[in-house]
C-alpha cells in the first residue's frame, strides 16, 4: 500500500482466512510446535514463539532474564516472517493445531478470526491466571483478546493510539496552528490559507483509487475516535453507520478543498512527503520513529498532537490497531508457554526493553514510567513525541471489534471511499450499499 501502516502487511493475506477456514482440514505446517492437537499443562520444558522481524528480536531480548528466573523453562523465539506467519496459523488451526508453535503473536484484525472460525484454537488464560491483569493494560484493549464467553485468549503487547503529525513550518507560512484545530470541520475551514501559503502542496496524501490496494486507515481512524467501526460488538454491521458517514464525508470535504493529494502507486505517500508536499498525517505511535528515520533530512520540521475531534467536544483519542501473545491450545506445555507470555508482557522492564529494540509501543501502562517517555526529540523540534501518546492513552479509547470478517469489511470500505473520491459518489449512499453488501456475504444483521 502506499500510505505506512504496520497492519497493510497483514491485510494483504487476510483472504486466506477464508479459504482455510471453510475448506477441509489440512496437513499440519512444518515446525517445532506443538506436537499434537490434544495440547497439555506441562509447566516446564521447550517452548516455541512464533512472531516476525523486529518484533522477534525484541522478544528474543527477554529470554536470557526470563530462563535465568525460570529454571526448566527454554524458550525459542522464531522469526516466521510477515505475511507468512498468518498463513502458517491458519494451516496449523484447520488441521486442528497440529505444528503450531506454543506462543503465537497475533494482530487485532486476525485475533477474532481465529477465535471465531477455530473455537478451542486458543488457550484460554482466564483460567491460568490472566484476569488479574486486566487493568494493567491500556483502556480499550481487553474486549480485544475476551472471547464471547468473556475469558481473554491473548494478552496486549503492542498498542498503537493515533496522533495528529505536522509540519510545523507548513503551518507556519499559512499563519495555522493545528493543536488549535478541536474538529475536523476547522482543518476543513483552513484549507483557503494553507493552500495560498504552499502552493503545489497538500495537507495529506491518500490513496485515492486504492492502487495497489486499500488505504482506509484514515477513514477507520475517524470511525474509531467516534467509538465506531464495521462491526459492533454484538457482530452486527456498522459500515453504513452515522459515525461511517460522517467519517467519509470528512474525507470527501477534505479532497473537495483541496487537501489531498494521491498518493497512489508503490510508496507513493513517502514519494510525496520526500517531495515536501504532505503537511500532516494521522498516524500511530510506530510513527515517531519512521518518520525519524524515513526522512531525515526534515529534522526540526515535524510536530505531534492529538487529532481534531470527529465532533464538537468529541474524544480526540483512539486506539487504531494493537498485537497480542496468545497460547495455542494443542501446546502441551500451556502453563510454561503462560509463563513465558506473563513475564514478557506485564514486566516493565520487560516491555521496555523489547520497546527500546523493536520499536513496539507497549500496551502496558506501568511501562511509561521510564523516562525515556518525556525525553526530547530533536526531530520533532524538542518536543516529547512519546509523552504525547502516553497521555492519550491516559484519556481512554474504545474497544474496536474487527471481527472474523474484517478483510470483507476493508474491501466494500475500500471500493466505498474510491467512489467518493474519483467519483464524487455521495459518502450515505456508497456506505448504506457497502453496509447490506456486508450484511449480504457475511450473513450478520445490519445494526
Amino acid at each position: 500500500m502506499s500510505h505506512p501502516s504496520r497492519r497493510t502487511v497483514l491485510r494483504a493475506s487476510s483472504a486466506g482466512l477464508f479459504t482455510l477456514a471453510a475448506g477441509p482440514a489440512l496437513s499440519a505446517c512444518s515446525g517445532s510446535g506443538g506436537e499434537s492437537a490434544g495440547g497439555g499443562d506441562a509447566a516446564t520444558g521447550k517452548v516455541t514463539v512464533w512472531s516476525w522481524t523486529t518484533a522477534a528480536e525484541a522478544l528474543r531480548g527477554v529470554v536470557p532474564a526470563f530462563q535465568k528466573d525460570n529454571p526448566g523453562i527454554t524458550v525459542d523465539v522464531q522469526d516466521v516472517g510477515n505475511p507468512a506467519i498468518w498463513d502458517k496459523i491458519t494451516v496449523g488451526m484447520a488441521s486442528g493445531g497440529r505444528g503450531l508453535a506454543d506462543v503465537l503473536h497475533i494482530g487485532c484484525d486476525y485475533l477474532p478470526g481465529y477465535l471465531e472460525k477455530f473455537p478451542g484454537g486458543l488457550a484460554n488464560l482466564s483460567e491460568l491466571g490472566a484476569d488479574k491483569h486486566k487493568d494493567e493494560f491500556a483502556k480499550g484493549l481487553w474486549p480485544v483478546v475476551s472471547g464471547k464467553d468473556g475469558h481473554a485468549y491473548a494478552l496486549p503487547w503492542e498498542v498503537n493510539p493515533l496522533g495528529f503529525f505536522y509540519r510545523q513550518d507548513m503551518f507556519d507560512k499559512a499563519g495555522l496552528d493545528p493543536v488549535s484545530f478541536e474538529t475536523w470541520e476547522d482543518v476543513v475551514a483552513a484549507a483557503g490559507r494553507f493552500r495560498k501559503a504552499n502552493p503545489g502542496a497538500y495537507m495529506f496524501g491518500l490513496n485515492k483509487p486504492a492502487t495497489p490496494g486499500p488505504d482506509c486507515d484514515f477513514l477507520q481512524g475517524l470511525m474509531q475516535l467516534q467509538g465506531a467501526f464495521y462491526f459492533d460488538f454484538d457482530g452486527k454491521v456498522t459500515l453504513g453507520s452515522e459515525e461511517a458517514v460522517r467519517s467519509l464525508t470528512i474525507i470527501k470535504e477534505l479532497n473537495d478543498a483541496g487537501l489531498v493529494g494521491d498518493s497512489s502507486g508503490e510508496q507513493g505517500w513517502s514519494k510525496l512527503v520526500s517531495a515536501d508536499t504532505v503537511a500532516a498525517s494521522p498516524l500511530a505511535a510506530w510513527a515517531v520513529h519512521y518518520l525519524e528515520t524515513k526522512f531525515p533530512a526534515q529534522k526540526g520540521k515535524w510536530r505531534l498532537t492529538s487529532p481534531p475531534a470527529v465532533t464538537a467536544g468529541g474524544k480526540r483519542t483512539a486506539i487504531v490497531n494493537s498485537t497480542h501473545l496468545a497460547v495455542s491450545a494443542s501446546s502441551p506445555r500451556r502453563r510454561a508457554a503462560w509463563t513465558f507470555v506473563e513475564y514478557a508482557l506485564t514486566k516493565p522492564a520487560s516491555m521496555n526493553g523489547m520497546f527500546t529494540a523493536g520499536g513496539v509501543f507497549p500496551a502496558l501502562t506501568s511501562a511509561y514510567a521510564d523516562p525515556m517517555y518525556a525525553r526530547k526529540n530533536d526531530f520533532y523540534g524538542g518536543q516529547a513525541p512519546l509523552e504525547t501518546f502516553t497521555q492519550l492513552l491516559g484519556e481512554g479509547a474504545d474497544a474496536t471489534n474487527y471481527s472474523g470478517d474484517y478483510a470483507r469489511a476493508l474491501k466494500l470500505a475500500s471500493d466505498a471511499q474510491v467512489k467518493v473520491l474519483v467519483k464524487g459518489a455521495d459518502p450515505a449512499a456508497v456506505l448504506r450499499d457497502a453496509a447490506e453488501q456486508l450484511a449480504q456475504q457475511t450473513k450478520r444483521d445490519l445494526a
